[in-house]
């Protein structure tokens, strides 16, 4: 059936947050809190004869992705960049793995050239600890 398990696994183990690590540029990232990533296609059905469509036209694809970082962590990658502003940092890739646990296979999705399009800092009495989401550009998704 297309690969697709039909029966449940009993005390298995889903992927989530504590099996996930993140790499910038080859770099582990640590200060992480979370991370969002998407691509979309045009798609358009295409009308002859009739009142079904007799086709489908395929156009674009557009990838988006945003991450929530320490700030620490975006002190650090601020450092590599030579006028300290995030979006100055020439295009790196992202890879996010899913480690195997239980017998898993390791899930990797690899997000190229990706930039920084957002900076910016906002904290508040009594925070505790200060993060940011940047959102970024990138030009494709490798999904396996």
């Amino acid at each position: 059936m297309n690969g697709l398990r039909t029966i449940p696994e009993i005390n298995g183990v889903a992927h989530s947050w504590a099996n996930l690590q993140v790499n910038i540029g080859g770099v582990p990232v640590v200060g992480i809190t979370k991370i969002s990533y998407s691509d979309s296609q045009t798609m358009e059905n295409i009308y002859g004869l009739g009142q079904r469509p007799v086709a489908r036209g395929y156009g674009k694809i557009e990838c988006s992705a945003s991450m929530t970082l320490l700030r620490s962590e975006i002190e650090a990658l601020r450092d590599s960049s030579t006028t300290g502003r995030l979006q100055d940092i020439a295009p790196f890739d992202i890879i996010v793995q899913f480690l195997p646990v239980n017998g898993q296979k390791i899930v990797t999705h690899r997000l190229r050239n990706c930039q920084f399009k957002t900076d910016g800092v906002e904290i508040s009495e009594g925070d505790t600890s200060n993060t940011a989401e940047i959102e970024m550009i990138l030009s494709h998704i490798e999904w396996k």
